[in-house]
């Protein structure tokens, strides 16, 4: 059944990554059309979210920012299927990386971690392993579908990217600095742990909630830099790329200094421009659950 279904819908998708931009983007309207008008898809998730995150702004501006943020998911998800068909020069043009010479330079010394939000174009943000020497990995959940997954992999591999699980990151870690290999490691680091695993909380977006600091595990255990990837959207199908140093050494900081700044830059990031962050995600679900230990 995996396989019907990939050789199904391979040439659907094939085909939407081979049209031309006038044409992509009006079918991402029909999208938008069916997804947010038809279908509904989480609306009401959505709309919960900006009302707890966004308190102070009017019904009309929430309103805004919804409809603006379902225009920009179907966009982006649709620019995922892009990949498959899109160049090294075509993608340095639409994902424009203002400093990578931070990465440049401390890739000389040692392996760098990338952290990142669900926020503008997570998908184009491998892309960054096409201006540097170091080793790309991408750390990702895999598809149920292996068909799908062994796709999503062939097309990352053509951005000298190395798809890796989260179960297995820290020994590719490990493995590297046995081995003398420095890498650059990408981890989006957003999400709702699940309650039972979560040993940090604090706030984001002024709510008191779980977060992951895997990220910053990996990051002092292993001594790895860390660097914030701040993108924003210049236009449709156009995004630049920020990279801000949190520390050169994980080692060096404090329990939780890591994942603060990270919080803190996320925050500022969707301040700006709401739009283009995740809302579909249940990112509050466990605010008002925190346990004693954890007070």
């Amino acid at each position: 059944m995996q396989l019907l279904i990939f050789i199904l819908a391979y040439p659907l998708l094939w085909i939407i990554s081979v049209l031309p931009r006038w044409l992509f983007y009006a079918f991402s309207d029909v999208v938008f059309f069916w997804v947010y008008r038809v279908i509904k898809y989480r609306k009401k998730v959505v709309r919960s979210n900006l009302e707890l995150v966004f308190p102070e702004k009017s019904d009309a501006e929430r309103k805004r920012i919804q409809i603006a943020f379902y225009r920009h998911m179907c966009d982006m998800f649709l620019e995922m299927v892009k990949t498959m068909n899109l160049s090294k020069a075509a993608v340095k043009k639409r994902y424009a990386v203002q400093n990578i010479e931070v990465l440049q330079e401390i890739e000389k010394e040692k392996s760098i971690l990338i952290v990142c939000s669900h926020y503008a174009n997570w998908e184009w943000n491998v892309s960054i392993n096409n201006y540097v020497d170091a080793k790309g990995y991408a750390v990702y959940q895999p598809v149920g579908n292996k068909y799908f997954d062994r796709w999503i992999r062939n097309v990352r591999a053509r951005w000298n990217t190395t798809l890796i699980s989260s179960q297995d990151t820290v020994k590719t870690v490990v493995r590297n600095k046995r081995d003398g290999v420095i890498g650059i490691f990408g981890m989006v680091s957003d999400q709702s742990p699940q309650y039972h695993r979560a040993h940090y909380w604090t706030e984001f977006m002024g709510i008191n909630v779980p977060v992951i600091n895997g990220a910053e595990t990996m990051a002092r255990k292993m001594d790895l830099a860390v660097v914030f990837l701040k993108v924003s959207k210049v236009k449709r199908g156009y995004y630049k790329a920020q990279l801000i140093p949190i520390t050169t050494s994980g080692a060096s900081t404090e329990k939780n200094e890591i994942t603060d700044q990270f919080l803190r830059l996320t925050e500022q990031q969707i301040r700006e421009k709401p739009e283009y962050y995740l809302w579909t995600h249940k990112r509050w679900k466990h605010r008002g659950k925190v346990p004693a230990r954890s007070k």
